[in-house]
């Protein structure tokens, strides 16, 4: 290694001088730049950013060789540990003069170097050491010439929430690498409303057995996402113990960040396969003719330096070095010096190596160089901002066969899409391939360990059987659990998309203990039960033991009518205005405005039965007739509609309120053990009586014991349905969200139920299920309640506006038949003005021919006296007899 090693140095010194670097300006001496390079040559990424350093130099003076300035590198390996790169460091300042250190590798180590190298003055460039613990604002003379790992972690989320995982596990290493990332990678998480409930830290120096204990105590758990955050020597080994105790099987999910990621295409085999269907996140990286060409040069280069290797292709790492390599030559060229010195401290007394540390005089001038140098690398776009890379990109890949694939790519504006630069396609992804060799998503949990069923606790109730029972099974003879709401507790757990085993489990209500429910609750975080099903009601203070689910008692939306009837308003206008310009009716003819306003005014008309405008056609009259009997229909309704409503407001109960009550003083009836003593104590004190049930409360109202009860509306509406003549409801004096099913706080089935249970309420079955159960025998006298009994919806009256509509539309479609076959007479021709006919009938002995006064005739002798003429300016005469006088003549009147 060492003898590889000066003799690379030897020939880029020998490269260096003016005669082999063949320099326009002999006579102009070339200036030799020391430079450091401090990495772990034991592991693969500091033996794949060795191949690229020195092949940058190589390639920026071949390509630059007019510069008066070049890098002379001065490679020391670092080891593992922190001290062996401070060691490192120190040789390489105090022997070899260098203006500036790349590495080292590790993040623990950079942050040591990061002092010395403050204190030197000497620019310390790091292209693997991505921790946020290091920031370029605490150490001035630290440059992340990569990308921070904070930069990956809303890539990480968003992929977390695009599957509609509610909770992962975080596993990383016990190292600055992997514990710096971890409070951002939480807080991105949080932030899209995902749990961590666990995670795990794997110290480097874990033994397999350690490893495999840790990931059998995942296994236990629910939750069946993993992100991993770790180096890729730890990684593989948690990776191939996962595999080993059934881990990477159907049903887990794995997500590994860019330290993996990145190298996924140089692992070997057996690595490969234990990490199939796995998803990860990487660095985009476009792909160009120079990086392909550099990708031939550099495995080639990297095969004949290690023969051993298997696989290997340049990971972003070793595109990072490359790139910095080019940075660091560019702000040595634009500093302009032809010598470089350093400062040596006094030293007074007993010293160490950092006492009598060198200081760079040109160290802040290169600093500076290098923090504005931007180009375009093999990496894309170089750019420092605040002294480390920023980043553009990330790109999602799937670890499937012998590599990875791409199924899309994250950005900061745009977030998840399927190729860069489609923000139509915003958030989606492409197919995966997940462990398994499984195409459906994880679900990303597991409802039980171990073969354990969900307990699920059911209140054995002393009135009001309707929402929850007991009945014996025929089969098993036992007691099982029915009624109103374990039937719903049961479809909603059925209609789930996978299977979830539960049992019920009898809980005695104690009728004298009002916070019987509350102590049911509270065996859930006890660890008893699991979930509640059961007529419980959604509190704020019962949210302290579980979590609800949404209720799942009745609720309704009624759609508005009016507007419909507006639209069938204008509807029939634009029908009649159809017909009766193809009839050349000219009340529907003439400029726009004016034939839309005669259209409103006849339609709007017909509602109080008076227009003006005469019909021509048939089928016009038809269709006014068919909408003047719906027209007729609809007032009828609303009439009586508001009849009811008026009716209804005068018939008010004895009490209005509960203020009333408490004033008159009268005494009020309350569920035993109801949650609602709590809350009516303070208000009625002495005046509350606890009844037990229906029947209970009929007799005690009826004797006049109590002369209100109060109680849930669910309750109430039982009752009212059973004792329907005499009472009423007013109301409400407190809110409740109705009932819910309870579960353990943070269960992964609670959004899952709470949807299954909206989806429910909105179906016809849930009809189905309140009268089976909602409706008793006892209510054949009754007028069944309903809800929205009277309200006038569009659903009552659809088939009015269904019958009006076709009707409409039929005496249109005929009409517009009969204009094409010619059936009416071209609207643009006037018909000829019809004839007078002789009549031939004698006249009265008394009366006299008639006297021609001189004006064409119309129509000849015999025509009736009211026959109308036209002058020649086309205005109109009219022509009466007068029979006042006995001469017979006639009077012309214009």
């Amino acid at each position: 290694m060492e003898r590889r090693t000066l003799f690379v140095l030897f020939s880029i010194l020998l490269a260096g001088t003016p005669t082999l670097g063949q320099r326009d300006d002999s006579s102009e001496a070339l200036v030799s730049v020391n430079v450091g390079v401090i990495l772990d040559m034991g592991t693969l990424v500091g033996k794949m950013c060795w191949t690229s350093i020195s092949m940058a130099v190589d390639d920026f003076y071949a390509a630059n060789r007019n510069f008066t300035t070049r890098l002379v590198l001065h490679l020391r390996d670092g080891e593992a540990s922190v001290i062996s790169a401070g060691s490192a460091a120190l040789g390489l300042l105090h022997k070899e003069g260098v203006l500036a250190i790349f590495g080292p590798q590790k993040s623990a180590q950079a942050r040591f170097l990061s002092d010395i190298a403050d204190k030197a003055r000497v620019p310390s460039i790091s292209f693997t050491a991505t921790s946020p613990l290091i920031t370029s604002s605490a150490r001035s003379y630290f440059v992340r010439m990569a990308i921070n790992d904070s930069a990956q972690v809303d890539a990480v989320a968003s992929i977390v929430r695009y599957y509609a995982w509610r909770e992962v596990v975080i596993i990383h290493e016990d190292t600055d690498y992997g514990n710096g990332v971890i409070p951002y990678l939480i807080d991105a998480l949080q932030a899209n409303s995902i749990r961590v409930p666990h995670r795990t830290v794997i110290p480097p120096s874990a033994t397999d057995d350690q490893i495999k204990e840790e990931l059998l105590n995942l296994k236990m758990i629910q939750t069946r996402v993993f992100i991993v955050h770790m180096s890729l020597p730890v990684g593989t080994r948690v990776f191939s113990k996962a595999k080993a105790i059934g881990m990477t099987t159907k049903g887990f999910a794995w997500i590994v960040t860019d330290g993996i990621a990145n190298l996924v295409d140089s692992v070997d085999h057996e690595v490969i396969s234990a990490m199939q269907g796995f998803v990860g996140v990487k660095p985009y990286v476009p792909r160009t003719a120079e990086l392909e060409a550099f990708i031939r040069r550099w495995k080639r280069k990297y095969r004949n330096e290690n023969p051993e290797a298997e696989r290997i292709d340049p990971s972003i790492f070793s595109l990072w070095a490359y790139d910095s390599v080019r940075a660091l030559a560019l702000a040595v060229e634009k500093v302009e010096v032809k010598r470089f010195s350093f400062e040596k401290p006094r030293i007074f007394g007993n010293s160490t190596d950092l006492d009598a540390l060198i200081v760079s005089k040109m160290g802040p001038t290169i600093l500076k160089a290098v923090i504005e140098t931007s180009f375009t690398g093999l990496s894309g776009e170089f750019r420092l901002v605040n002294g480390q890379l920023q980043s553009s990109a990330y790109q999602i890949v799937n670890v499937v066969g012998n590599g990875q694939k791409g199924i899309g790519f994250w950005t900061p504006k745009r977030g998840l899409s399927p190729q860069l630069g489609s923000p139509t396609n915003k958030d989606e992804l492409g197919a995966v391939v997940w462990p398994g060799d499984s195409t459906s998503v994880p679900r990303g949990w597991e409802i039980t360990t171990g073969g354990r069923r969900l307990r699920v606790a059911v209140p054995v109730k002393h009135s009001f059987f309707e929402f929850v029972r007991f009945d014996e099974d025929p089969v098993t003879k036992e007691n099982v659990p029915t009624g109103y709401s374990i039937e719903i507790f049961d479809k909603v757990m059925k209609s789930l998309p996978y299977y979830v085993p539960f049992d019920y489990f009898h809980y005695a209500i104690r009728n004298g203990v009002s916070a019987s429910y509350d102590l049911l609750l509270q065996q859930v975080p006890a660890g008893d039960y699991d979930d509640v099903a059961g007529d419980v009601t959604i509190l704020a203070r019962r949210f302290q033991y579980v979590d609800f689910t949404l209720p799942y008692t009745e609720s309704g939306v009624y759609m508005i009518l009016w507007l419909c009837s507006l639209c069938f308003f204008v509807f029939t206008g634009f029908i009649l205005w159809g017909i009766e310009r193809m009839h050349n009716n000219e009340h529907f003819m003439g400029p726009p405005l004016q034939v839309i306003s005669n259209v409103l005014y006849f339609t709007f008309s017909t509602f109080v039965f008076a227009h003006k405008q005469e019909l021509k056609s048939s089928l016009s009259k038809t269709v006014i007739i068919v909408w003047l009997f719906a027209v007729l229909i609809l007032t009828s309704t609303y009439t009586a509609s508001l009849a009811s409503i008026l009716t209804t407001a005068n018939l008010k109960p004895a009490f209005n309120d509960v203020g009333e009550l408490v004033r008159s003083g009268k005494f009020v009836g309350y569920s035993r053990g109801s949650f609602q003593m709590d809350l009516l104590k303070p208000t009625f004190g002495s005046k509350l009586i606890p009844l037990s049930g229906p029947d209970k409360y009929a007799s005690a109202l009826t004797k006049g014991t109590v002369n209100a009860v109060l109680h849930e509306l669910p309750y109430v509406k039982l009752f009212l349905k059973k004792y329907c003549k005499g009472y009423t409801i007013i109301g409400p004096t407190q809110k409740t969200l109705g009932f819910g099913f309870a579960f353990r706080k943070n269960s992964p089935l609670l959004s899952d139920v709470s949807k299954a249970v909206v989806t429910l309420m909105q179906s016809p079955l849930m009809d189905d299920i309140e009268k089976r159960w909602m409706l008793t025998n006892d209510t054949s006298q009754c007028p069944q309640a309903d809800a929205g009994g009277s309200h006038i919806t569009l659903h009552r009256l659809r088939g009015l506006f269904v019958f009006t509509g076709i009707i409409s539309s039929m005496a249109l479609l005929v009409a517009c038949i009969e204009n094409l076959l010619g059936g009416y007479q071209n609207p643009r021709v006037r018909p000829p003005e019809p004839t007078l006919e002789e009549e031939d009938e004698p006249l009265a002995d008394d009366e006299q021919p008639p006297v021609d006064v001189g004006l064409p005739e119309i129509g000849g002798p015999g025509r009736d006296s009211g026959a109308k003429l036209e002058d020649s300016g086309g205005r109109g005469l009219s022509m009466t007899e007068n029979s006042a006088t006995s001469q017979g003549h006639r009077e012309v009147t214009v």
